[in-house]
């Protein structure tokens, strides 16, 4: 009788980030036992990363899948034999873009945004294309008592218009804007499996929604540009090292995040090579 190991997984930081070995996600995917473990070290360590995993798209989806559906993008479109695989290539030929090197969660101009994802890579530079991941729960606890009192409440709004929909002409924006209409979150969100707080404002905010009252104004330029300057304070929390780790791509490494506590940086310094990569969103909840 075969006797599986638990996964074994080794910080990579102080705050976030575990590399997984002795793991096949593969064997994952169909298995509860390791998936079980699997979920359980992603909501401890909120992204965890794993090299050498020669598997085939239909088990990358299956792996995602076992958090729950799979979500479209729709500036990017799925895999037409893989829906709800996206893939992100980037070569010369590439229209040039920058969304991914920003600070982000992923489509949280979405009423629910993502859980989560897994993203492969196919292709890596010789140099350079690393991803950052941040902790958005430790962002918020190393605030200032007075910003989380003043934040406690506040909620933002979060619009594909402003981001991907810029580039667009007019009518194409607008029919964006129509299909997907600006989402309004708590500026605090609590994690629905562990209770944490989290920071959770990025490059796709706008602009604070309820910050416009009689206990915050006396004069105009209280609210603008005060509550831009404080948003914008706030989004500036992402880009703190310490709350940060840092992932050197190779060919059939992956990683997995939970997309309600982290943010991520897909760090663009690898022109004119390639770069190759695959990911599955899942489904998320309406953020409280």
């Amino acid at each position: 009788m075969t006797v599986r190991t638990a996964i074994h997984a080794a910080p990579l930081t102080a705050t976030i980030g575990a590399e997984l070995h002795g793991v096949n996600l593969a064997e994952v995917a169909v298995d509860d036992t390791l998936f079980a473990e699997l979920r359980t070290l992603l909501l401890r360590h909120k992204v965890l990363f794993v090299r050498d995993q020669d598997i085939t798209r239909a088990e990358h989806v299956a792996l995602a899948e076992r958090f729950g559906p799979l979500e479209d993008h729709p500036a990017l479109g799925s895999d037409p034999d893989h829906p709800g695989l996206v893939r992100i290539y980037k070569d010369l030929d590439s229209a040039p873009e920058h969304y991914e090197n920003a600070y982000h969660c992923d489509a949280t101009w979405r009423v629910n945004p993502p859980m989560g994802a897994v993203l492969r890579c196919v292709e890596t530079p010789p140099v350079g294309g690393d991803t950052i991941w941040v902790n958005m729960v430790e962002a918020y606890t190393r605030l200032p008592q007075s910003v989380k009192s003043q934040i406690a409440h506040l909620r933002a709004r979060h619009s594909i218009e402003a981001s991907f929909g810029a580039a667009l002409t007019a009518e194409k924006r607008l029919a964006l804007h129509e299909r997907f209409p600006d989402a309004e979150h708590p500026v605090v969100r609590i994690h629905p499996d562990t209770g944490e707080d989290i920071l959770f404002v990025n490059s796709f905010t706008t602009h604070l929604v309820n910050y416009h009252t009689p206990e915050n104004i006396r004069f105009g330029a209280d609210y603008a540009p005060g509550a831009s300057e404080l948003l914008n304070y706030l989004m500036r929390q992402a880009s703190i090292p310490e709350y940060q780790v840092r992932w050197r791509w190779t060919e059939n490494s992956f990683a997995i995040w939970d997309n309600r506590c982290t943010q991520h940086y897909a760090v663009q310094d690898y022109w004119p090579a390639v770069r190759k990569m695959e990911r599955a969103g899942i489904i998320g909840d309406r953020p409280f």
